[in-house]
């Protein structure tokens, strides 16, 4: 198969700089933040290893997107390098609530083969946010 990894998805906000704050506090880069504060680039994105979530900001319209994409409707699983406890403890001091978890889930890896543990989250569009930790 020729298709190997995911470059990039995107999600709308209802509140940019909101939305911008809660992932920095999560650790994450932001792409284009000064560019997009200056009015040159229309999005900005989210850097999540070697692929990222591109933000369409209120009142951006793009030319190709879902045609249901509202604030609130992207579901995204990150992979935690770590333990469960320090994943815990990371959302607990970003002051993020865990809304279920830990518990058992069947990640992508070894499609699906692998023990793993996740926790749930939302952010500030109340998208759902996992944090997928492998055993």
């Amino acid at each position: 198969m020729a298709t190997v990894s995911i470059d990039h998805i995107a999600m709308p906000t209802a509140n940019a700089e909101r939305l911008m704050v809660f992932y920095k506090r999560l650790g994450f880069s932001i792409n284009d933040e000064d560019a997009w504060r200056k009015g040159e680039v229309g999005i900005f994105s989210i850097q999540v290893g070697d692929s990222k979530i591109n933000v369409h900001p209120e009142g951006y319209t793009a030319t190709l997107r879902g045609d249901t994409a509202v604030p609130g409707c992207t579901d995204i699983c990150f992979v935690w390098e770590g333990t469960v406890e320090e994943c815990q403890e990371m959302l607990a001091a970003a002051g993020v609530e865990v809304i279920r978890g830990p518990g058992p889930r069947k990640g992508a890896r070894a499609g699906g083969g692998l023990p793993a543990v996740s926790l749930y989250a939302r952010d500030p569009d109340e998208n759902l946010l996992e944090w997928m930790i492998y055993l």
